[in-house]
């Protein structure tokens, strides 16, 4: 077998150059709390650095390209004040009605927000999601299909 496949690159070089993270092409909206969530990462990962020993070369890699995200994503970032309203539109919480797959009626609510705060876990959805850019504009008793789903619009919240 060739060295070139089990030699170990010697200090670290081959975390030197870690590529950055992706960017999305999408327009960076976020809510005030997501700005928030933003400002604090990054401070984060500049205290992490700044006690980061830096012979620790995947680490320093590491923190670096998260921090060039971060800070782009801040730099970027555009943000959406909540607004009122009968129509569905970025931030609003939003609950619809929808049939699970074993075609029993199924309530969800969730928030549109930007896509680094988004977790649907936590209830939160990107706007640039399938279902966020379905129901946008839209009013309580709207029905739009999602992938072959129809989906109704039930409530609607700042």
């Amino acid at each position: 077998m060739s060295v070139a496949f089990v030699k170990e690159t010697e200090g670290g070089e081959a975390f030197e150059n870690l590529p950055d993270r992706p960017i999305s092409p999408h327009t960076n909206f976020v809510t005030p709390e997501g700005l928030a969530q933003i400002e604090a990462e990054v401070a984060r990962l500049e205290r992490e650095l700044g006690t980061l020993d830096h012979t620790d070369k995947a680490e320093d890699s590491r923190i670096g390209r998260d921090l060039r995200y971060w800070l782009a994503r801040k730099n970027t970032a555009q943000v959406v004040e909540p607004i009122s309203g009968d129509t569905v539109h970025f931030g609003s919480t939003v609950t619809i009605l929808r049939e699970d797959e074993s075609g029993k009626e199924t309530r969800q609510t969730f928030r549109i927000v930007g896509e680094d705060e988004a977790d649907p876990h936590k209830g939160t959805i990107s706007y640039v999601a399938p279902l966020a850019q379905a129901i946008t504009g839209k009013s309580v008793g709207d029905v739009v299909e999602v992938n072959g789903n129809e989906v109704e619009v039930v409530e609607i919240r700042a």
